[in-house]
Parts: C-alpha cells; sequence; structure tokens
C-alpha cells in the first residue's frame, strides 16, 4: 500500500487537505502565468477559491489530536503557527472577492498574489519540514529520513 492509500484510509482529513492544497498550488501557478480578467480566468479563479476554501477549512480541525506524529513547533491546544495561515486565507479570500466584485482590481491581486504566496508556497514549506507530519511522510517515502 502506498503512502497516499494510507493517508487516505488512515487520515482522511489530511489526505483531501493535502489534495486540495496542491490543487491549488497548481491552479495557482497557471492563474498567475495567464491573463488576466478573462472569461477564463474567473472560471479558474473560482476553482481557485474553492480549492482554497476546502484545503483551509480542513486546516482548521488538523491539529496534534488529529495527526499522530506531533509537532516540535510550538502549540496551543494542539493548534501552531502554520494555523495563522488559516485564519490569514479565512479573513483574505472574502476580501479578495469583495475588491474585484467592488472595481478594485489592484486589492484583488494583492489579496490573491498574497493568498497564493502565504497560504500556498509558505504555508507548503512549513507543512514539508521533516518534524511535521506531512514532512515526515515524505521524506520517508522518497527514502530521505
Amino acid at each position: 500500500m502506498n503512502a497516499f492509500t494510507s493517508l487516505l484510509n488512515g487520515h482522511p482529513l489530511v489526505f483531501f487537505h493535502l489534495l486540495s492544497a496542491a490543487g491549488a498550488l497548481a491552479l495557482g501557478i497557471v492563474i498567475l502565468s495567464r491573463r488576466k480578467g478573462t472569461r477564463s480566468h474567473r472560471a479558474l479563479g473560482w476553482g481557485w477559491v474553492l480549492l482554497m476554501s476546502i484545503a483551509t477549512i480542513t486546516s482548521a480541525f488538523l491539529n496534534n489530536s488529529t495527526i499522530p506524529h506531533p509537532t516540535r513547533l510550538p502549540n496551543i491546544a494542539g493548534f501552531t503557527p502554520i494555523h495563522a495561515f488559516t485564519a490569514l486565507v479565512s479573513v483574505q479570500l472574502p476580501r479578495a472577492i469583495l475588491a474585484i466584485k467592488r472595481g478594485n482590481v489592484s486589492a484583488h491581486q494583492r489579496a490573491m498574489k498574497g493568498i497564493f504566496i502565504g497560504g500556498c508556497v509558505v504555508a507548503g514549506l512549513f507543512t514539508l519540514l521533516p518534524g511535521r507530519f506531512l514532512g515526515h511522510l515524505l521524506w520517508h517515502s522518497i527514502g530521505l529520513a
């Protein structure tokens, strides 16, 4: 049984969080590399919003009680500093949507790029640290730990 199958069977919430976060990262790269303001940009953008929303909601329920490998990061009631990204995205995503609905393109662009960098790239890098659950899973599955 490979690592992803065992993750789905043992920790479905982590699996769906990983799937939505990886999808948001990939789709975000596509969106950022394409022309903005088109019909396809809006359609892909709503897909990205959905993936980021799923990743954010699932991350709110991931803590030391739902993940078997304890983290070395400081935590309060099972929540670590990486959960700050959950709060960031929860606030910024609706603000970015509201900004574009009001015609404020520059605020929308700043917010969406910030969410992508903070919520996808930086949070993803923190997630892959060797002491974290997914980092442990990755590094062991490729034989580096």
